[in-house]
């Protein structure tokens, strides 16, 4: 999983390793690896950008699956839009190299996507990691906005569409076999 202790991750990687499953977690931050170990994932020390280490990296673990949930966010939400470029740059160039190394081990491939238009460049980077990883035939989750612990909405959802992260975890969980194609993961309106 790369993105294994960002909001997603440092929920998802333990309910995987409680299911049974042999968990990967790639962080590019060292302290991140005791926490890694700790909750019983495999750690990885890996930039998603050093694409020779990564495509290493992946084919040494040989992996069914590999999870995409990187992000490139500022820990001030008022900073997004100023800092976009480094989030746009995964969506794109990280994304290619994940997929890459996903279809050098024939593993499929479940991305990180976000279930609101974005304005710009964001938009379009948002449309390029899509559109690679169902041209591999992997599975793009839309999340809504996310709330709860550790998110930018940890007291009160934000506007629609939004989902809580615990339930934006149980619901990726769900997918590990799921066919290609989108699944909206938000909050039911009603």
């Amino acid at each position: 999983m790369a993105g294994a202790s960002g909001v997603i991750g440092r929920h998802l990687v333990p309910l995987l390793v409680e299911g049974g499953h042999d968990v990967a977690g790639m962080t590019r931050t060292p302290e991140k690896v005791d926490w890694l170990r700790h909750v019983g994932a495999e750690p990885v020390l890996c930039d998603v950008f050093e694409r020779d280490a990564l495509l290493r990296a992946v084919a040494s673990f040989s992996p069914d699956v590999v999870v995409h949930q990187l992000t490139d966010l500022p820990d001030d939400p008022d900073r997004i839009l100023d800092e976009a470029t480094a989030n746009n740059r995964v969506r794109r160039e990280g994304t290619t190299n994940l997929v890459d190394a996903a279809c050098t081990c024939g593993a499929r491939v479940i991305a990180q996507s976000v279930a609101w238009p974005l304005p710009g460049d964001g938009g379009q980077a948002v449309a390029f990691l899509e559109r690679t990883v169902l041209d591999a035939g992997g599975v793009v989750v839309r999340y809504g906005r996310l709330y709860g612990p550790g998110t930018y909405f940890e007291e009160e959802p934000p506007p629609a569409p939004c989902v809580h992260v615990a339930d934006a975890v149980r619901r990726t969980v769900m997918l590990l076999e799921a066919p290609s194609g989108i699944v909206d993961i938000v909050d039911d309106p009603g």
